[in-house]
């Protein structure tokens, strides 16, 4: 039954933790707060299911497999829609406040009191398809004009997407790191203001804000749980989710949150080069993985921080297993729940069915009977035409 995880090529990479707060410091309590605050606020908001894969669990002698479900989130297939509409909003609250002299509040902006003024602040964006949706929406909900930025890779069917939200979209041939290089210097020269999940030097705030946005889901697990589970499976990138999702559970569990585990495309996996180096470093993407939204080869200094200080292990997985781990979500064992699963969300399933089928690398985890996994499916079918070919046998 998991053949393609049983011989599947895992790279581990423990790490000695650093001792730090960065999950008090990078995101504050209080950032958590003001986004749960306003994104509950939304019209179309309702938390997202958290699944219990109980037979899938017990067929890989685990305790229990959790599987929280960003496909619903607000119509928009991703967990992306928590972070950068979230972010968009708050750099036209500080932008407004500053032009108009006086603090202007999210609520006023939502109901479009400053509607003139919003109308005249360009919001940008690199993207590999979900974040950008997520700011295309939340641009057209405010009023704001909306230029998206995509590499040469990303399928037309996600670029439509954010055109038929009223992004302008515009195509950079290179990878997802030179369509950043690209937005960044048209926003200079144009004065648009850039949402990025990623951060640099001088630019945090909306990276920050996008962190404090994936809060929303963290919020909505630890409501359901009573006890943290024994691990976290999370997928890597610029390591934005991971981070927002780790501080948010140690904030809330302080040292009984879950191992964290970050999880990466072999052919994209800036994370684990980081964990290997000790320092966040970038790697060359010389091949586009089928995980589109985990195709990063720069990490964020900011996801960083909290990373090196919280995540003890980093995984690479092969290509075989996206397909594999995709179908086994859509129809699954027993009477576990169907689920339909992008690419980018079942790199977590794939590396906790790789690491409790391979017997080293299950005791390298820590994984037993007992563990409780939590996983985090960032997305459903984002591209439906790419999800049924992966889909099919």
């Amino acid at each position: 039954m998991f053949e393609d995880f049983k011989t599947a090529k895992i790279d581990h990479r423990p790490m000695q933790v650093a001792v730090g707060n960065a999950h008090e410091t990078v995101i504050s309590r209080d950032d958590f707060a003001a986004s749960f605050a306003e994104i509950t606020a939304w019209s179309g908001y309702a938390p997202t299911p958290l699944y219990a894969l109980t037979d899938l669990a017990k067929s890989l002698n685990l305790g229990d497999i959790l599987y929280k479900d960003e496909g619903p989130r607000f119509g928009l297939g991703s967990f992306k829609a928590l972070g950068g509409s979230y972010a968009g909003l708050r750099i036209l609250q500080r932008e407004l406040s500053k032009r108009l002299g006086n603090a202007v509040t999210l609520v006023d902006i939502r109901k479009g009191v400053y509607a003139d003024d919003v109308a005249k602040i360009t919001l940008a964006s690199a993207t590999d398809g979900n974040h950008g949706r997520s700011l295309a929406w939340g641009a057209g909900r405010f009023g704001a004009p909306c230029q998206i930025y995509i590499h040469r890779d990303v399928s037309e069917g996600r670029a439509q997407a954010m055109r038929d939200l009223g992004a302008t979209v515009t195509r950079v041939d290179g990878d997802y790191d030179a369509s950043v290089d690209d937005v960044r210097r048209d926003a200079d020269a144009n004065g648009w203001f850039i949402v990025s999940d990623t951060s640099w030097q001088g630019y945090t705030q909306p990276p920050t804000d996008v962190m404090a946005g994936y809060g929303v889901m963290v919020n909505e697990i630890e409501q359901e749980l009573d006890t943290p589970p024994s691990h976290v499976f999370l997928q890597g990138g610029v390591g934005g989710l991971a981070a927002g999702v780790v501080a948010g559970l140690r904030q809330h569990w302080g040292d009984k949150a879950p191992r964290v585990v970050v999880v990466e495309p072999e052919l994209a996996a800036c994370l684990f080069e980081s964990a290997k180096a000790g320092v966040a470093t970038n790697v060359v993407i010389e091949e586009e993985t089928l995980m589109a939204g985990l195709s990063c080869g720069e990490p964020s200094p900011l996801a960083w921080n909290i990373l090196r200080e919280n995540a003890q292990d980093f995984l690479t997985i092969p290509e075989s297993t996206v397909a594999p781990a995709m179908r086994l979500a859509g129809r699954p064992i027993g009477n576990d729940p169907s689920i339909i699963a992008g690419e980018s969300a079942v790199a977590g399933l794939a590396a906790v069915i790789a690491g409790a089928s391979q017997d080293d690398l299950r005791a390298k985890l820590g994984l037993n009977e007992m563990s409780r996994v939590l996983l985090i499916g960032s997305e459903g079918a984002t591209d439906v035409e790419i999800y049924e070919q992966l889909m099919a046998d």
